[in-house]
């Protein structure tokens, strides 16, 4: 994982960014309109999360409109994998443990 990534991440405003381009692609105006942020803010941070490689960019007509870059969210999602396992291995001797206190 690159110190991109995680710099792009922690803004909330690019966060929500992202949350908005999860549901459908959108153009800048569409996402300072969602978002209530200004046409420059937006692209400000459109441009740290393609540098980032969390979207992509295409061309329609006079409009650029973003997407989210699914390899590199699978990326992420690898990285964070055996930290979903240390958990859900806890959860599930939690479970174990409450099951087994209700029997008793």
């Amino acid at each position: 994982m690159t110190d991109a990534l995680w710099s792009a991440l922690v803004d909330p405003h690019r966060r929500a960014v992202l949350d908005l381009l999860r549901q459908r692609p959108c153009a800048v105006g569409e996402l300072a309109d969602e978002l209530g942020f200004s046409q420059p803010m937006t692209s400000k941070h459109l441009r740290v999360l393609r540098d980032a490689g969390l979207v992509r960019v295409r061309s329609q007509a006079q409009r650029r409109i973003y997407t989210i870059d699914p390899a590199r969210m699978a990326e992420l999602d690898a990285w964070l994998a055996p930290y979903r396992r240390l958990w859900n291995d806890r959860l599930d001797i939690l479970g174990r443990h409450l099951d087994s206190s209700e029997e008793t």
